[in-house]
């Protein structure tokens, strides 16, 4: 009986390097900040693209693996470029305007304790930056729907600060333990998602629980929802919209964002206009569509062991899909 073969396959440092920012959650921005180094340059790197002498950013990437706990393997030159005809991984956060913008509105909410909000169509990323943000300190990421009512809002308030449970109490009683909350710890943001589903022609009750916390506390608020959000609030709420410090509404990709997320890819010119027509189309196109298209093509190519990203690759991706 013949003895099986087995074997480890080194990974270029590129590939430790995208591994360990997506462990550390880290975007390659933060990454570069830390290593004092080109944003640009380490993404070309990271992507395959880099066109200059590696040999100053490999070594930058070495010291942060280090620094970071990460493994390097492979440390000879051969070992370390990033490899040419491997299916490259999508990546996890992308960097484009509405992403920065979003990141950029709930930092000076939490930083200057002001009332912002953040309007944008289903699908164009506005829940993934949010959640993004989340991650770090002194957040609390609250996502709304239709069947809440103010004692839910309230006890999700709760939860999301961490507030012990069982306390009970009237709506008005717990409203003030949140705010007695905030005042206490300063530096706090509190993110609203999907605000606009908190409002109906019935009442605005939930928004005014939302505009009392802000009011009398030492606490930063980012709204969030669909364009609707926006026209309520004018409409119907303007105690709520006049202490509105920070606004911006998402614009969605862009051509060349759109060409920089699929970077890193082989796709031909026809590909390449569709998967732009997924992203920016008026009617239907938005970030969520070119996202999920993408996925079922890595799918195929990996199931056929392919790298090119072809019109007929994106076609029978489309067909898993219901457009």
């Amino acid at each position: 009986m013949e003895a099986l073969n087995t074997y480890k396959a080194e990974k270029t440092l590129a590939e430790q390097m995208n591994e360990r920012l997506a462990e550390l959650k880290m975007t390659k921005a933060e990454a570069a900040l830390k290593m004092n180094y080109s944003r640009s340059a380490l993404s070309q790197y990271l992507n395959g693209k880099y066109g200059s002498d590696p040999a100053e950013l490999e070594k930058k990437i070495v010291e942060f693996l280090e620094a970071s706990g990460g493994i390097v393997e492979g440390r000879g030159q051969e070992n370390i470029q990033a490899g040419a005809g491997i299916l490259k991984k999508k990546v996890e956060f992308f960097e484009s305007r509405d992403f920065v913008q979003t990141i950029g509105v709930c930092q000076a909410c939490q930083q200057d304790m002001g009332l912002g909000i953040i309007v944008g169509k289903s699908g164009q990323g506005k829940t993934h930056a949010l959640k993004k943000y989340a991650e770090l300190p002194r957040v609390a990421y609250i996502e709304c729907d239709d069947t809440m009512a103010c004692r839910d809002l309230v006890e999700a308030i709760e939860n999301g600060i961490g507030l012990p449970r069982g306390y009970g109490g009237t709506i008005w009683s717990r409203v003030n333990r949140i705010r007695e909350f905030f005042n206490t710890n300063e530096g706090f943001l509190l993110i609203i998602d999907e605000a606009d589903k908190l409002i109906n022609k019935y009442t605005q009750k939930k928004m005014e629980i939302l505009r009392g916390i802000f009011d009398q506390s030492d606490v930063g608020i980012v709204i969030a929802g669909e364009p609707r959000l926006e026209t309520e609030l004018k409409g119907n709420l303007t105690r709520f919209a006049n202490r509105m410090d920070f606004y911006y509404k998402l614009k969605g990709l862009s051509k060349n964002e759109v060409a920089d997320y699929l970077e890193g890819y082989e796709v031909d010119e026809a590909a390449m206009g569709e998967m732009i027509s997924r992203a920016t189309n008026a009617q239907s196109g938005c970030f969520r569509l070119l996202d999920r298209t993408l996925n079922n093509v890595l799918r195929l190519l990996k199931q056929k062991g392919e790298t090119r990203i072809t019109m007929k690759i994106v076609s029978e991706a489309s067909n898993m899909m219901m457009l």
